[in-house]
């Protein structure tokens, strides 16, 4: 299991359009083999930052969503509603 942190700055006045597209990603992962969950999460003293937190049964699957045609299409929309450049952190569950 891995775990995925998108970090993302939206311009002000786009944010509820950010949420928006974040529920359409969703719904498409929803049916997306290795996708397992995702929530949203926005800064309480920066209305404008918010952090995709996402879980994946394996790294191979997440690298599989990235390359998707779907990926590339939102990361392309969303140049025209974000401010600088999204920040991503991958974490892997460690068993002990």
């Amino acid at each position: 299991m891995i775990n995925v942190g998108l970090y993302y700055r939206v311009k002000k006045g786009h944010e509820e359009e950010f949420e928006k597209s974040f529920q359409g990603v969703v719904n498409f992962l929803k049916g997306f083999h290795g996708f397992v969950d995702a929530k949203l999460y926005k800064r309480v003293d920066d209305p404008q930052e918010y952090l995709i937190y996402s879980e994946w049964d394996s790294l191979e699957t997440f690298k599989k969503f990235v390359s998707s045609k779907e990926y590339k299409d939102t990361t392309g929309y969303g140049k025209s509603i974000l401010e600088g450049i999204p920040k991503h952190r991958i974490l892997q569950e460690i068993n002990g």
